[in-house]
């Protein structure tokens, strides 16, 4: 068994369970389906196999879930998040018929933590600091919006505080220069697990390519570490993969969300 089946056989046994959903206000069960509602309107979909389920008992599967999903007034959006290895036939066509729109593929990157905490060079002038205050929060939320090229919006900032009130353990870190943040990313250990999630990194783009990235991940790693968490886990943009592969994770499948909005 090679080391990168194992490491996909970690991620299966010990993340697809309630350590992926530590922060939904609710989860129930539906056949093999877990079936979660966050703050803010948002659903999701996730499982830890489809139990063999042919193309049309998955076909009922996804109409029973929009069904319940579209019965609570409150969601305006559900992901279903599906992986690559999966077995699962039909289900993008399922998904599509239904007015679930799939998002870009990602990188499921799986590795040992030790393996990203070598020290990296920042800029000069640049440094890194884990942060906790609402100000702050809602600093770094807007920055990275900026990042991604998306629209200003207190969504985000507004599930992170919930986060962090909960004590859960989500960590969030950002880089500053001049006194003003110029990259971020947050760690979420999963409880009990080995694992702990890097998510949400982002550099604004005069700053890119400059080691910032990668020194916020070997920020997260340490902290990983220290609470007892060996293994990383993250869903890696093509901008992110090769720079956690030059670090030493492994991509281990891919993830693709689909998403419906009412």
């Amino acid at each position: 068994m090679t080391g990168t089946t194992l490491l996909l056989r970690a991620y299966d046994e010990q993340l697809r369970t309630d350590a992926e959903t530590p922060s939904a206000v609710s989860v129930i069960r539906h056949g093999p389906l877990r079936l979660a509602r966050f703050g803010g309107g948002w659903g999701f979909v996730t499982y830890r196999d489809l139990g063999g389920a042919d193309a049309d008992e998955i076909a009922r599967l996804v109409t029973e879930v929009l069904t319940h999903y579209r019965a609570d007034t409150g969601i305006e959006r559900v992901e279903w998040k599906t992986r690559g290895h999966d077995h699962a036939p039909g289900l993008h066509e399922a998904l599509v018929g239904n007015g679930f729109v799939p998002d870009e593929p990602e990188s499921i990157m799986v590795g040992d933590a030790a393996v990203l905490i070598a020290e990296t060079p920042l800029p000069e002038g640049v440094t890194l600091r884990r942060v906790t205050e609402e100000p702050d929060v809602r600093a770094m939320s807007a920055m990275q919006n900026d990042a991604f090229g998306e629209p200003a919006s207190e969504r985000t900032a507004d599930a992170l505080l919930r986060r962090l009130a909960l004590g859960d353990g989500v960590e969030l870190w950002v880089a500053e220069a001049g006194g003003r943040m110029v990259g971020a990313g947050r760690l979420e250990p999963a409880a009990g697990s080995d694992f702990a999630g890097i998510w949400g990194g982002a550099t604004l783009e005069q700053w890119r390519g400059r080691g910032i990235y990668r020194a916020l991940t070997a920020a997260r790693a340490r902290s990983a570490l220290a609470c007892g968490k060996t293994l990383i886990h993250s869903d890696s943009t093509e901008y992110s993969r090769p720079i956690l592969e030059r670090a030493g994770l492994v991509k281990v499948s891919t993830t693709t969300p689909y998403v419906w909005r009412r």
